[in-house]
């Protein structure tokens, strides 16, 4: 995965992230413990020591907070994609832009596992989740769509929407598998061998072999 030091962002961005991280953490620890139907914005405001005003300059709803739905990681992702050098294949740049955005997984390991369990929980935000990854999607292939020079008013087509669901499976399945298998194994791993995976064409894995990089990689 990249170096936190090829993007660091500057200190008024890294407050804005500290701050949405500080709001979805108190929220998703709240909905573990008491039931997400069960906490208030103004509970999530007052346990991350911020007022509900902040809080709506981050998230539109409390269900919004227990997601961690943020648009600007999306534009961010989108961007990437935009001015990524031109020979470079779709995969490897949606690699590239995912990684950035998930840095910080490794140390949040604890939070992305309560999040897991409000999830089992409360099968109301599954749907909803769903729903805003569909919107997200779509949006990112339509990014595709463009980096392939697709001409205005021509179809999206199968490929881009194919390949921005597909990456976007791997990043939900490789936190899923991550949270299971730590401390075994890092995320960054898990990671590197969902998109070799995808990146080999999905060959069958060796036999007996339950993850790891696909035959014939160098990974």
């Amino acid at each position: 995965m990249q170096n936190k030091d090829d993007a660091a962002p500057g200190l008024r961005e890294r407050k804005k992230r500290a701050t949405r991280a500080a709001l979805a953490d108190a929220a998703v620890r709240l909905a573990a413990e008491h039931g997400a139907e069960n906490v208030t914005v103004e509970a999530i405001s007052s346990a991350a020591g911020v007022s509900t005003r902040t809080f709506f300059n981050y998230f539109d709803s409390h269900d919004d907070a227990f997601l961690m739905i943020d648009a600007e990681v999306g534009k961010r992702i989108r961007r990437t994609v935009r001015e990524a050098p031109a020979g470079l294949p779709v995969l490897d740049v949606l690699r590239q832009a995912f990684s950035a955005e998930l840095m910080d997984v490794e140390e949040r390991h604890e939070i992305w596992s309560l999040r897991a369990k409000v999830f089992q929980r409360s099968p109301h935000l599954l749907v909803r989740g769903l729903g805003a990854h569909m919107a997200e999607e779509l949006e990112l292939a339509e990014t595709v769509a463009e980096r392939l020079g697709r001409a205005e008013g021509e179809p999206l087509g199968l490929y881009p929407r194919l390949v921005a669901a597909v990456a976007a499976t791997a990043i939900r399945v490789s936190v899923e598998e991550w949270c299971a298998r730590t401390p075994d194994v890092a995320f960054a791993v898990v990671f590197r061998d969902a998109f070799d995976h995808l990146a080999s064409g999905l060959h069958d894995p060796p036999p007996g072999a339950r993850s790891g990089p696909p035959t014939g990689t160098d990974s």
